[in-house]
C-alpha cells in the first residue's frame, strides 16, 4: 500500500473509532443540564450540597431528612436520563414510606461537573457513600442502596464493597453487552466500552435484597430481571411486579410500589440500642 492510502485508511479507522465511541456514549448517558424542581417542589425539606469524588469531581446531591431521627437511610442512584429534577415524585414515595434519602447526580449531570463514563459512575456511588458516614455516621444497619435502570448497576457494584443493611434493584438490566446486544444486534459486542456488569456481581452480594420490574417494561425486558433474581447471592430476596412502561412504572402500580419500599424497610434487622 502507498504511503499515502496508508496514512488516509489510518485517519479512516481513527476516524471510526471516535465515531463509535461518540455513538455509544450518547446511547448510553442522555444527561441534562436544566434544573426545574427540588425536593421542596413535594412538600420535602432538604440540603442541597455538593459532594467530592475521588477523583476531584463535584457532585450536586440532595440530603433529605426522614420522618424520624432513626428512619433508614437510602443512598439513591438514578438512571442514565435527566437528572435529580425527575425524580422528585420518586423522593416524596419514599419518604412516605419512612426513608431518609441521599440523592446525587451523576458527573456531567444538572450541576455536577466532568463527564460521565463507567467508572465515574462507581466514584460517585462511592462518593455518596462516603459523605452519608463522615457527615451524617450513618451505620450499615440503616443503609439501604438504591438503583435505578442505569444506576443498579453502580449500587449493586457498591454493594460488593461497602456494608450496608439492604439493596433495591428497580428495573435492571443485567449488563450493558446485553442490552447492546438487544437493542443494536450489529454493534460489535467486543468494542463496547462501557459493561456495568450487574449479573456477574450480584453473586457477590448477600444482603437482603428487593427487585422491582415490570413484565411489561418497554426498555429493559422483564426477562433480566428474572436473571438477576436468581443470580444474587442474598438469602433473603423478592421480586415484585411493577405496572406499566419503564419510566413510569413507579407510578402506574400505584400504592403497591411505596409498599413494597415499605416492606423491605421495615423487615430489615432492627439497629441496636
Amino acid at each position: 500500500m502507498k504511503p499515502s492510502l496508508l496514512v488516509w485508511a489510518i485517519l479512516a479507522a481513527a476516524l471510526l473509532w471516535i465515531g463509535l465511541r461518540f455513538f455509544e456514549r450518547s446511547m448510553v448517558f442522555i444527561p441534562s443540564r436544566a434544573m426545574y424542581a427540588h425536593p421542596g417542589t413535594v412538600g420535602l425539606a432538604y440540603e442541597p450540597l455538593f459532594l467530592t469524588a475521588s477523583d476531584g469531581v463535584r457532585l450536586r446531591a440532595w440530603w433529605i431528612p426522614g420522618p424520624s431521627v432513626d428512619s433508614p437511610v437510602m443512598l439513591c442512584l438514578h438512571g442514565n436520563g435527566g437528572n435529580l429534577t425527575d425524580r422528585t415524585d420518586k423522593m416524596r414515595l419514599f419518604h412516605d414510606a419512612g426513608a431518609a434519602q441521599l440523592w446525587l447526580d451523576w458527573r456531567g449531570y444538572g450541576e455536577s461537573s466532568g463527564s460521565p463514563d463507567e467508572a465515574g459512575l462507581y466514584r460517585d456511588a462511592l462518593a455518596g457513600w462516603a459523605w452519608l458516614n463522615a457527615a451524617k455516621a450513618v451505620p450499615a444497619a440503616r443503609l439501604v442502596l438504591y438503583g435505578e435502570s442505569l444506576g443498579a448497576a453502580p449500587a449493586v457494584e457498591l454493594a460488593t464493597r461497602v456494608p450496608a443493611a439492604g439493596l433495591i434493584v428497580d428495573s435492571a438490566f443485567t449488563s450493558l453487552v446485553d442490552m447492546g446486544k438487544l437493542v443494536l444486534p450489529w454493534f460489535p459486542s467486543s468494542l463496547i466500552r462501557f459493561r456495568f456488569e450487574t449479573l456477574s456481581r450480584l453473586p457477590r452480594v448477600t444482603i437482603p435484597t428487593l427487585f422491582l420490574h415490570s413484565p411489561d417494561d418497554d426498555i429493559i425486558p422483564y426477562e433480566m430481571a428474572l436473571r438477576n433474581l436468581g443470580a444474587s447471592g442474598a438469602a433473603k430476596k423478592r421480586l415484585v411486579d411493577l405496572s406499566g412502561s419503564h419510566n413510569e412504572g413507579f407510578l402506574q402500580t400505584g400504592p403497591a410500589y411505596p409498599k413494597a419500599i415499605k416492606d423491605f424497610l421495615d423487615a430489615l434487622p432492627k439497629e441496636p440500642k
